[in-house]
């Protein structure tokens, strides 16, 4: 698949689903999960490569519910929030997006209501990772691993975070207050039922890579 990570993640899962090696070619705004492969992102046409070595990484992911997979997190709260309204406003053609979509966000005083297995949690932002992120006053740094077998939850009160509270698991249930859960996967701005389970699939999904390259 050529794309961003959402895009990438649904193809992982028709993967997944029929037992198929997977090849992973950044061509989307953040390419995360290529980053995490080790992929040079900013190469397409390198990563094609794959096809011919054939070099094999068997990785985790996520999975929301009994459907959708996710490679990367699912985030709820103001950064779901700015994503969902930048998809709005980008509909409308506004070329200012992102800006205006972070403003209105933050012009919410009171965060949406979150449950974390059945627990209120006050948060701002509540990242669900498939594997451990550095994490540095909201912005996602890279993943060491893509093989440890954990969902981790970064918890944090505000919207710019000084610090994050971490749990470790192989699933998560969210709820929203209201039946239905505002969300971004893999950057992608969804709605989901709720409550939800997300819980990890260990080494689920077989990449292939390209030859490494000689430093």
């Amino acid at each position: 698949m050529a794309g961003g990570d959402g895009s990438l993640g649904t193809v992982a899962q028709v993967a997944i689903e029929r037992g198929l090696p997977f090849v992973c070619v950044p061509y989307g705004t953040r390419n995360h999960f290529a980053r995490d492969l080790g992929l040079y992102r900013d190469d397409p046409v390198g990563a094609l490569d794959a096809f011919a070595h054939r070099r094999e990484r068997i990785v985790d992911v996520g999975h929301i519910g009994a459907g959708r997979v996710f490679l990367n997190n699912v985030s709820v709260g103001v950064y779901a929030r700015i994503v969902h309204r930048r998809e709005h406003h980008r509909r409308r053609r506004d070329t200012l997006a992102r800006a205006r979509a972070i403003a209105l966000a933050l012009g919410e005083r009171h965060p949406e209501p979150i449950l974390v297995d059945g627990t209120p949690v006050a948060a701002r932002v509540l990242l669900v990772a498939n594997n451990a992120y550095e994490l540095d006053v909201f912005n996602i740094g890279e993943r060491a691993r893509l093989d440890e077998g954990k969902l981790h939850a970064y918890i944090a009160e505000d919207w710019l975070p000084r610090t994050w509270h971490e749990r470790v698991a192989e699933s998560f249930h969210l709820g929203g207050a209201d039946g239905n859960l505002r969300a971004a996967v893999d950057g992608e701005p969804v709605e989901l039922d709720s409550p939800i389970e997300l819980r990890i699939a260990p080494r689920a999904l077989h990449v292939l890579l390209p030859r490494q390259r000689e430093s």
